[in-house]
């Protein structure tokens, strides 16, 4: 009954924005508006399934013409689908040859019994990794079998908590905190192109790592440890060292070869310049060739996870459709007008210009804050008597604060590949955007001014 009504609230509010189209909305946007209003309440409420909301939400801006099947299907030929499929073939091979089972075997007895140490693990290896490969997509590929082979290992049920603050751990750590790092992210990326293109500024690594990391990234990371150990508490079982079933010692020694190649030129991306989700392909099809690879035709026929990648396309194609049919302007400018900002008042102008981003990244996604916000930040820096590279750092507050899982496909990708429900990642999520606001933005304000950047 409940999804009933939000559906049908969903469907109202809708027809309401395409009838009177509020705030100057052509018919297109109008259309478009509706769209995406239906897409993210469908995927935040459940009513149906997450691939079959994408995939009416791709048919429907197709048939009332709001955006060209190329645009609504680009997601299909992005880098970031591509390397999804690479990290689910991964996957496949770290469980059939059973190498996830005994990384995990091995790390259990670290753990002994510890469900504080391996959460805290967990987040510090994922913000780590951050640090040396460039993609959150990739890290959370990378780690999210080996870390649910752990929760495995620690006797974590499907449906425990414990197996649910594990996926936790590893969706948020690959990703949350390291928006505090230059290259970890793509918002970090598209960011830096935005304001280096359109302001000819381009902050330095030490200098965005030095403004952020601290309350971003550090305490961040202690911010999802300590929600995870008191939202989802239990006790991993006092680890026996069974023996997997699956144990291909010569496979997890090709396997090992294959992915210790990959990182290779994933940490070297900046020297060859080729992307992480090509270097990811490459190596996923030698996993898939018969007779050398580790994953057979019935294991992928059996696993692969067509729903998923449907699912992320319909991700994609929601911020290409915000973008194209320029929605994400119409909420920069009405945003631009309504904010408060006075070169008088320096808490003010920070708390207008975050909340602006956090608010634009709940339309536009985390990547779309950058691209929409950044043509503004001149006019902004203006009436806040602040300088532009300090509006423009702003931006950063607003895409590393979440508040639904939808604004963030690694994010997505990891629960999925972690098959926890969503709904887990939805409560985590405005847990830790509440208390990011109330707590950590206040803190990293006082940072920004005993560095003197406002």
């Amino acid at each position: 009954m409940q999804k009933l009504i939000i559906a049908l609230l969903t469907l109202l509010c809708g027809a309401v924005i395409i009838i009177l189209q509020p705030a100057g909305l052509t018919s297109e946007q109008a259309w478009g508006a509706a769209l995406v209003l239906f897409a993210i309440l469908f995927w935040a409420a459940a009513v149906l399934p997450d691939h079959l909301t994408a995939l009416i939400f791709m048919l429907a801006t197709i048939l009332f013409a709001v955006a060209p099947p190329e645009v609504v299907f680009a997601g299909f030929s992005s880098a970031a689908m591509w390397l999804i499929f690479s990290g689910l073939v991964f996957g496949m091979a770290i469980n059939s040859t059973g190498l996830g089972g005994r990384i995990a075997n091995a790390l259990s007895q670290r753990v002994n019994g510890s469900y504080t140490r391996l959460i805290f693990g967990i987040v510090i290896a994922s913000v780590l990794l951050g640090f040396v490969m460039p993609s959150s997509l990739g890290r959370a590929v990378l780690l999210v079998p080996i870390a649910i082979a752990i929760a495995d290992s620690c006797g974590f049920a499907p449906g425990s908590k414990g197996r649910t603050g594990t996926a936790l751990a590893v969706a948020f750590g690959c990703h949350v905190p390291t928006f505090a790092v230059l290259p970890a992210n793509v918002p970090n990326m598209v960011f830096i192109g935005a304001a280096e293109t359109i302001h000819g500024i381009s902050p330095g690594y030490a200098e965005y790592l030095l403004l952020h990391f601290p309350v971003l990234g550090l305490l961040k990371g202690l911010l999802i440890i300590g929600l995870i150990l008191l939202l989802f508490p239990d006790k991993p079982q006092l680890h026996t060292a069974p023996q997997s079933s699956n144990n291909d010692n010569h496979g997890q020694r090709k396997l090992i070869l294959v992915l210790g190649t990959a990182l290779a030129f994933w940490f070297t991306d900046s020297l060859h310049h080729i992307s992480p989700a090509w270097i990811g392909m490459t190596a996923a099809l030698f996993l898939l060739m018969p007779k050398v690879g580790l994953v057979d035709s019935k294991t992928f026929n059996e696993k692969m996870n067509f729903n998923l990648m449907a699912f992320l396309a319909g991700i994609l194609a929601l911020g290409a459709v915000i973008n194209t049919t320029g929605l994400g302007n119409v909420l920069a400018n009405t945003l631009n007008s309504l904010i408060p900002l006075s070169p008088d008042n320096p808490a003010l102008n920070y708390a207008s210009l975050s909340g602006t981003a956090i608010m634009t990244a709940l339309v536009a996604t985390l990547p779309g804050v950058p691209a929409v916000l950044t043509p503004f930040a001149d006019q902004m820096a203006n009436n806040a008597g602040m300088t532009i590279k300090a509006v423009l750092m702003t931006q950063v507050l607003g895409f590393s604060t979440i508040l639904m899982p939808y604004q963030s496909a690694p994010l997505i990708v990891a629960m999925q590949l972690s098959k926890e429900p969503i709904r887990h990642a939805i409560r985590f999520c405005l847990i830790s955007a509440t208390l990011t606001i109330l707590i950590l933005l206040p803190l990293d304000y006082l940072w920004w001014q005993w560095l003197g950047w406002i």
